[in-house]
């Protein structure tokens, strides 16, 4: 009986001594040697590139694609008709050195731009310096637009402290745009932090039909200085930036460019403000910078300038979004060709010029609106809308000559030397 007992016994040891051999590694499968080292724990996977190569997923900034289309093309080298652009920021983007400006004017030569529009003349000290670093030796190619220092010497941070805050802000800045235009401004460019980045000492935003600003937009009346002004921006501005923006890669590289949240109106609000201003002030000239910042919606666009006849618009910045609507952009172009400005948000490049003479001049099909890597702000490319000869008139420079101080008498001196 005793024995019965050993032998269950024992080879139950037996197999206990293999398991902890081989817990330990001291016993390898396939006769390693005694001794050998426990194998190298597995590499962890290598992240694979999203570039859409060898079956791997695309990330979408890195889709570039290139279009296989083949049809007629047509790059004009010029505009066709001496051109006025009415929105042009030498100072903020530097173009004022006497180096820089040299060089944009020889492009200004080389596309038949006759006048440009400054609209960073600031005032008083500022609006000197400006103007004799255009007006030095380029008197004739530009007109200047003053701008409302909001600020002051307040401390960015605290808005209490701003000059605006102040009860006689908007008298003393009336006063001050009459001073300015007797140095030389043809306008007053209002820039869209107002609205969007410009607060009350409650953190509220100050809105652009605050009635605090009224007699500032009547002394521009009174003086025949447009407003050229920019509130709010594109509609995806204000939008989520999720799978259903259409600007999620161009929202992505520039998240500050979102007005997205809570503490921003909607794009509507803001565009609803400007509009009201004005309706208030029907002997006062608006310039809705970027085709009143909608675009999108031609339609809007179109019955706010029925209904108010001192609006006008230019189209600077959004040859991207009205090229891609060419029936609904031609129609719209042609219907409201006495309200229509040509800019450019520039200075800009020549190959940005040239997509801008194209888009208004030729029917070319699936063009790229910019010169910057595919895609500089949507997934989409434009066509042109062929634009009659008296509609081209009217955008490059008869509405300029007719609404902004200065135009004319320069644009007449361009072309009365042969340029036109």
């Amino acid at each position: 009986m005793r024995f019965r007992f050993e032998r269950p016994r024992f080879g139950l040891a037996l197999i206990a001594l293999l398991v902890l051999l081989l817990a330990r590694g001291d016993a390898q499968p396939g006769g390693a040697e005694e001794g050998a080292k426990p194998p190298a724990p597995a590499s962890p996977a290598v992240e694979q590139p999203l570039d859409g190569r060898a079956g791997r997923n695309l990330a979408l900034d890195q889709f570039q694609p290139k279009p296989m289309l083949r049809v007629p093309e047509h790059r004009p080298a010029r505009a066709r008709y001496p051109v006025v652009d009415v929105h042009v920021h030498p100072r903020i983007r530097r173009f004022d050195s006497p180096q820089l400006l040299d060089e944009f004017v020889k492009l200004m030569d080389q596309n038949r731009i006759a006048v440009c529009v400054s609209l960073d003349g600031q005032m008083g000290d500022k609006f000197l310096e400006h103007r004799q670093a255009l007006w030095t030796k380029y008197r004739d190619r530009w007109v200047i637009f003053a701008n409302v220092d909001w600020r002051g010497d307040g401390e960015a941070d605290k808005p209490a402290t701003w000059d605006c805050q102040r009860p006689d802000f908007a008298r003393r800045v009336a006063a001050l745009l009459a001073e300015t235009k007797a140095q030389g401004a043809s306008g007053l460019k209002v820039f869209k932090d107002l609205g969007t980045v410009y607060r009350n000492p409650d953190g509220s935003l100050i809105r652009v039909d605050d009635p605090r600003w009224d007699p500032i937009w009547k002394a521009c009346g009174e003086l025949g200085l447009p407003v050229l002004i920019h509130t709010a921006d594109p509609k995806a501005f204000f939008q989520p930036i999720d799978e259903h923006n259409e600007r999620w890669e161009e929202l992505r590289r520039h998240p500050d460019w979102s007005f997205y949240g809570p503490g921003y109106p909607t794009q509507e609000e803001l565009i609803e403000q400007l509009i009201r201003v004005v309706g208030r002030h029907p002997k006062t000239n608006f310039i809705g910078a970027h085709v009143c910042s909608n675009s999108e919606d031609l339609g809007q666009v179109g019955r706010w300038l029925d209904e108010h006849k001192n609006l006008y618009v230019d189209i600077a910045a959004r040859i991207a979004e009205l090229g891609r609507q060419p029936y609904t952009a031609r129609k719209f172009l042609i219907e409201h060709a006495d309200r229509i400005l040509f800019g450019t948000d520039g200075p800009r490049v020549n190959e940005r010029l040239i997509a801008h003479w194209r888009f208004l001049e030729t029917y070319d099909e699936y063009f790229p609106y910019a010169e910057n890597a595919f895609p500089p702000q949507g997934f989409w490319r434009i066509y042109g809308v062929g634009l009659p000869d008296d509609v081209l008139k009217k955008i490059y420079y008869e509405n300029a000559e007719r609404l902004i101080p200065g135009v004319k008498e320069r644009y007449e001196k361009y072309v009365g030397k042969g340029k036109g």
